[in-house]
């Protein structure tokens, strides 16, 4: 090996059953910095690799309920107190006139908070990732699938990990470094 740092262990499989099956034996044997890279989903994939909820949802919600905040805090001070106008004998801060407005500030800030929470989740724009550098890789958005544990899983090791993955059917087991 060069004087690079290791990123991980890649496996390829041929079907998507193999890849949930070996998804499976891979977080029964204790790796936690396990992803799967498959061309289209794969059902149960995310619970047999034992990942979270996402945390998408709740920056949606949050960024929704700013929206309705700021929509009817700003109508509020501009007819209310900034320039108050009759008009019809009603009163100047009229919720129900605010409404349309505070529903397209609701669905702006939610649409904002979905494609840049998912951007940060993401963690993109990340033009190149070290994954990239494994031989069939490029296979992963036609028909393989594809297994990493990254080097940073505290149960890591080059040798016992590659040799685990090549036990449990992956093919073209091979080590990438950054």
């Amino acid at each position: 090996m060069s004087n690079q740092t290791k990123w991980g262990v890649v496996a390829e499989f041929d079907s998507a059953a193999a890849i949930y099956h070996a998804a499976e034996k891979v977080t029964a044997q204790g790796y936690t910095r396990v992803d799967a890279h498959t061309p289209f989903p794969v059902h149960g994939l995310d619970k047999a690799l034992r990942q979270g909820p996402s945390g998408l949802g709740w920056i949606v919600v949050c960024c929704g309920l700013t929206g309705i905040c700021l929509a009817q805090l700003m109508m509020w001070w501009m007819n209310a107190h900034d320039y108050v106008i009759w008009v019809s004998g009603k009163e100047p801060y009229a919720w129900p006139s605010t409404i349309p407005i505070t529903f397209e500030l609701m669905v702006l800030l939610s649409g904002f908070g979905a494609v840049f929470g998912m951007f940060g989740l993401n963690r993109l724009p990340r033009l190149h990732h070290p994954i990239f550098q494994h031989a069939t890789f490029w296979r992963a958005s036609d028909d393989r699938f594809f297994l990493s544990i990254e080097a940073t899983d505290p149960k890591f090791d080059s040798k016992q990990t590659l040799a685990f993955l090549e036990s449990i059917g992956g093919k073209h087991v091979a080590i990438v470094e950054e």
